[in-house]
């Protein structure tokens, strides 16, 4: 099912299926890419209850071994509408026996989508039903539109700092890392930076970036409380995915635990874990 939110400036098209943003207008532009399954068939995926890969695509928890694809799960299930208005829609998950075989926790996932004036605010929240500790992960991948040539494009954080991408071999960190050249918090976008896996930082300042094409602002992303940040694309796609994440990908070295996996939220009996990012078009 396709909900289509709308206010006096900007729209949203979101599906049920994963609660996957479809498309975001303003002025009958669309800002989110379009599918062509030659370059990659998602748009903007939620990633739940892991955010990478896996080593081996396990883990353990209480020395049983369980299996987890790329990303989790939530973005292939069916998720229920919990409230609607015209400017904004509350989806949620829920914990079920096909979950549950993969991911022995019980929760709640909502994803909340709301108009305000040009911005998106995509409010994230999850629940503990277990009775005991939950460790988790959940990410955003939205992947925003490139027309014309991917270099007049071009990314201002909001703090001029250094910026250093941890390097994924395999889709797992390898604990190598290189510095991504930058003047005064911005980066010009190349497709060599992507020829290996996303650029991945770990250690930003920054909690807001705003797409530029020919040094004109497009499109800005705020991801406070997010620790981590990808960006990718593959070679000579017309899209630049901009992915705030609370969790990570494995180490080549890790033991499985996913207790003790690099970036894992852990989450106690009933509680709530809550996060928003808003995407302001310009």
């Amino acid at each position: 099912m396709i909900i289509t939110l709308s206010n006096t400036k900007i729209s949203a098209s979101i599906d049920s299926l994963g609660a996957e943003l479809i498309r975001l207008e303003k002025d009958h532009q669309n800002y989110i890419w379009t599918v062509d399954e030659t370059h990659w068939n998602k748009t903007s995926p939620i990633l739940f209850p892991i955010v990478g890969r896996l080593k081996n695509d396990a883990y353990t928890i209480a020395d049983k071994t369980y299996e987890l694809p790329r990303h989790g799960f939530a973005r292939n299930f069916e998720f229920q509408i919990l409230n609607q208005t015209e400017n904004s829609v509350v989806f949620v998950l829920e914990s079920n026996s096909e979950t549950l075989k993969n991911y022995p926790f019980e929760f709640q996932l909502q994803l909340e989508y709301e108009l305000d004036g040009n911005e998106l605010k995509m409010k994230y929240s999850v629940e503990n039903k277990s009775n005991v500790t939950m460790p988790f992960s959940i990410g955003a991948h939205p992947a925003f539109t490139i027309e014309d040539s991917f270099s007049d494009y071009s990314l201002q954080f909001n703090e001029a700092e250094e910026f250093v991408s941890y390097e994924l071999e395999n889709e797992q960190f390898n604990n190598s890392y290189r510095k991504i050249h930058s003047e005064n918090g911005q980066i010009n976008l190349d497709y060599s930076y992507f020829e290996k896996d996303a650029l991945v930082f770990k250690h930003l300042k920054s909690n807001n970036l705003t797409l530029l094409k020919k040094n004109q602002p497009f499109l800005s992303v705020n991801f406070k409380g997010f620790p981590y940040l990808g960006i990718w694309t593959k070679p000579n796609a017309p899209f630049l995915c901009i992915e705030p994440w609370c969790g990570l990908a494995d180490n080549s070295n890790h033991n499985g635990n996913l207790m003790e996996k690099e970036g894992i939220q852990l989450l106690e009996k009933n509680g709530v874990f809550q996060r928003e990012i808003i995407i302001s078009l310009l």
